[in-house]
């Protein structure tokens, strides 16, 4: 099992579990969780569920990805109760998620998933 794991966070259900989906295709060992939409299922997004996809993920270490804003501060809010390290990223979400757990896959450490990132980052 890789030290790192990612955590996707969406305000679409269907977009969550479908860019887990995609993610699995080329990171099939790496922890990968996900929430996605309301407690309800509705969009938008729920404090609960990421906090579940934390718990649930086996990673040591969590690199978390997001889609738009208010789903970043309830990752925030969640970071704060966290028992591991999490790293959050403000970068192109699906891209950003899927080459990240590709690097992990194939063994790269965080200093060189983090240099392919940068160029993602919204800004």
């Amino acid at each position: 099992m890789s030290k790192l794991g990612v955590v996707v966070v969406s305000h679409v259900p269907a977009i969550a579990e479908g860019v887990v989906t995609l993610i699995k295709e080329v990171a099939k060992d790496v922890p990968i969780t996900f929430a996605g939409g309301t407690d309800d299922n509705q969009v938008g997004t729920s404090f609960e569920k990421i906090q579940a996809a934390f718990e649930a993920n086996e990673g040591e270490e969590l690199l978390a990805f997001y889609d738009l804003g208010s789903a970043k501060m309830n990752l925030e809010m969640v970071m704060e109760l966290a028992d591991r390290t999490v790293h959050l990223y403000d970068t192109a979400f699906i891209e950003s998620s899927y080459t990240a757990a590709a690097l992990i896959q194939a063994g790269a450490e965080l200093s060189m998933i983090e240099e392919q990132l940068n160029p993602m980052k919204i800004k």
